[in-house]
């Protein structure tokens, strides 16, 4: 039988809390609320928790809902639990999906099960948004395919995820848990649930502050991920075989793989938009490597990165590049093309190279990104034709 610890981070929900709570009590025995410094929980909400079976922990002042996942986790790993699940304290996760949640933790061993939530039309713009721009992060990140990122219906594998280190403890810490759970061999599933968006819902999501704490852990993530080192694995699976043991294994499948990798739109302007930055820069030898590299890190479409720095080859780019270069330290621009200039002074058009690609491949690998964006939803938004009949 898996042991399930049921979480309610809560901050100045009270509202809502204590029905949440009830509901969950009628589905699991062992339900746990933690308070992250509340200012508006009074003495009847704490007494009709103590009546349903909830347990309780405090925080003194307001640390984040990361900080309140880690105390419940905390908590769980005291109690020797398998699970931890989340559940938001504001009313807008129905806890009769657990049952459900409860039936997949029986079948898959040591799963992080997401609840993706059923956005109907009283979802609010921000939350679609949020949750495109989350998925799309973790994809690169991991190369793994969530269809809620910022679901905080979760379900947690105790002993794995409590190996873990994390630098965030607010909002952002529910796409860092994602990224650093599945580097570390976490099998990542979600599960249809239901939402509910009522127009008196209290959020504490900060867009500003918080979309930038989001936004700087996915920058920290993302270099992590370009980095050639490898995460600690805290699954206790057997891992995959590597790659390149795939690939000699069962080549035409790798290829096959490869080939298919990330073809949505979105994934498909990335692939590009790596390729043609790195094909700008003075790399020259090292162009194809780079990009190999890069896209197998970051889960792109290698194969169309790689394509595309065809179209960036010596002579045109680099040409351009050292006379944006040579314009900005001079002012005018290169034209006088002898042998002093080439080869005696080829230490001044390296720089001038490097001077105009910084320049010139931003600027490049988001034109070729946006072209190849509207290229393929065009393509992709084109019904197959149908067989004529014989």
């Amino acid at each position: 039988m898996t042991r399930c610890l049921c979480a309610i981070p809560v901050y100045n929900n009270a509202a809502t809390l204590v029905d949440v709570a009830q509901r969950c009590r009628r589905y699991l025995p062992d339900v746990l609320v933690v308070d992250d410094g509340s200012t508006d929980l009074t003495p009847s909400h704490l007494d009709a928790l103590h009546d349903a079976g909830v347990d309780l922990r405090r925080h003194e002042f307001n640390q984040g809902k990361g900080a309140a996942i880690l105390t419940a986790l905390a908590v769980a790993v005291e109690r020797q639990d398998d699970y931890l699940i989340t559940i938001d304290a504001d009313g807008q996760h129905f806890p009769e999906d657990l049952p459900a949640f409860l039936a997949i933790l029986e079948q898959e061993p040591e799963v992080l099960l997401v609840g993706c939530r059923n956005f109907g039309e009283n979802v609010p713009e921000k939350s679609k948004f949020g949750r495109a721009f989350a998925n799309f992060w973790l994809k690169l990140e991991t190369g793994v395919d969530c269809d809620d990122c910022q679901s905080g219906f979760r379900a947690y594998p105790v002993k794995a995820i409590s190996q873990l280190r994390f630098l965030s403890r607010r909002y952002n810490f529910e796409s860092e848990v994602l990224a650093r759970a599945a580097w570390g061999g976490v099998k990542i599933m979600d599960t249809p649930i239901k939402v509910s968006y009522p127009k008196d819902r209290v959020s504490h999501f900060d867009p500003w502050r918080d979309n930038l704490r989001i936004s700087f852990i996915h920058a920290w993530l993302v270099t992590l991920r370009l980095l050639p080192w490898r995460p600690r694995r805290v699954s206790s699976l057997p891992p995959p075989p590597p790659p390149v043991i795939q690939l000699f294994r069962h080549p035409l499948r790798s290829l096959r793989r490869l080939l298919k990798e990330n073809l949505t739109p979105g994934g498909l302007a990335v692939s590009a938009m790596l390729g043609t930055f790195l094909a700008v820069l003075p790399i020259p030898g090292f162009h194809t490597l780079a990009i190999a590299y890069f896209a197998t890190r970051l889960h792109v479409n290698a194969v169309l990165a790689l394509a595309i720095q065809n179209l960036f080859m010596p002579p045109l780019t680099p040409f351009l590049c050292i006379q944006l270069g040579f314009f900005l330290r001079h002012g005018h621009f290169w034209t006088e093309l002898t042998t002093k200039n080439v080869i005696h002074e080829l230490h001044q058009r390296l720089f001038e190279w490097l001077l105009g690609s910084l320049i010139l491949a931003p600027l490049f690998a988001v034109l070729a990104g946006i072209i190849v964006f509207l290229v393929a939803s065009r393509l992709q938004a084109r019904p197959d034709p149908s067989p004529k009949a014989s």
